[in-house]
């Protein structure tokens, strides 16, 4: 080499990263023709870490700290150039600077739902959004696994792969979690610590530590809340025994008595009209499953007239029809109430 190509040649003798760009998770300093001063200073700030690689290897990691460049504090890279003692020359060297700062309040979400088995709706499809935060947690793994040689490598790009990742690990942690979707709803928290566990492990194996996972919002697809909401309307949460009266025919009689309490007479027309109603009392014993255990008495040739039933007759159905729940406390107080004064009247 000349003596004017040498004074042309430019060293490095003070290496850092000032982060002035932010969403840059790794960065390579801009070598291009120059040169690392033997002796140079690396500056490494608290939330960074510098990685040297020599043709293509790693050859050392330096975290946070202020680095005097020699050979007793490139022990990796010495050896990869075969030094057998101080070298007094420059040296070539590719150095890329990584981010371990937090990267926090970042958005997730389930664009297309989520098929789960699920114990009390068979199959069912989910959505689900929240927020989690991450790190790079090992540079030498996430340089060789994700960024690599870019010159830049930015917070978005790294989340488009992190997005597949999660999406997959959601699928696999919910799908083999046997949580019941009313439980995830209700305990959003529960949802995302099942997700969670298995998430980190499939960050880590590109570098990247999960800090934070959280659920903000679980939902169906609308026509599938709009069947969920129909069957918690009418009472159901999965199958029920041979020996309870199903969800669909509480939901009926469950509307069947305030219509009846509209009619004339209003609860006491229950009372008034209990002899009538012996049969309905029988069709609703029969669809409990025998539940109702008041023997049904015979079937009278012809209803009686109201004013022939006794009304001691008509309180002591009346608190049959509560103790078996099929009255509120309410209706029952307001027939009672009337049935009395037809007695004392």
């Amino acid at each position: 080499m000349s003596l004017g190509s040498f004074i042309k040649k430019q060293f490095i003798d003070v290496l850092q990263w000032n982060e002035e760009t932010e969403g840059v998770l790794a960065w390579r300093f801009p070598m291009q023709d120059f040169e690392i001063q033997n002796g140079a200073i690396l500056n490494v700030r608290e939330s960074q870490v510098a990685v040297f690689v020599n043709e293509g290897k790693i050859a050392d990691v330096f975290g946070p700290g202020t680095h005097k460049l020699t050979t007793q504090t490139l022990p990796l890279l010495t050896n990869l150039k075969n030094w057998d003692k101080l070298f007094d020359s420059p040296f070539k060297s590719d150095v890329y600077y990584f981010s371990t700062r937090v990267q926090t309040g970042r958005k997730w979400g389930t664009p297309q739902p989520i098929t789960i088995r699920d114990k009390d709706f068979d199959m069912i499809r989910v959505r689900a959004f929240g927020m989690y935060s991450y790190r790079i947690a090992d540079a030498r793994t996430f340089f060789t696994e994700i960024s690599g040689t870019r010159e830049v490598y930015t917070r978005d790009e790294v989340e488009d792969q992190l997005r597949g990742i999660l999406m997959s690990s959601m699928a696999s942690s919910l799908g083999g979690a046997n949580v019941p979707f009313l439980d995830m709803a209700a305990n959003q928290a529960l949802m995302a610590q099942e997700v969670k566990d298995g998430l980190a492990q499939a960050f880590a194996r590109y570098g990247v530590g999960l800090d934070e996972f959280n659920v903000a919002s679980i939902s169906l697809p609308e026509e599938l809340q709009a069947a969920l909401d129909e069957r918690i309307s009418a009472g159901m949460k999965g199958g029920l025994g041979a020996d309870k009266m199903s969800g669909f025919t509480k939901f009926q009689v469950a509307n069947a008595i305030p219509l009846a309490a509209q009619n004339e007479g209003g609860m006491a027309g229950i009372g008034a009209g209990l002899g009538a109603g012996l049969s309905i009392g029988q069709v609703m014993a029969q669809s409990m499953g025998g539940a109702l255990q008041q023997p049904a008495p015979a079937a009278p040739a012809a209803p009686p007239a109201p004013a022939e039933v006794p009304i001691e007759a008509r309180l002591e159905k009346l608190k049959g029809l509560l103790d078996k729940g099929l009255i509120s406390p309410a209706d029952y107080d307001g027939a009672k109430a009337e049935l009395l004064k037809k007695l004392i009247g």
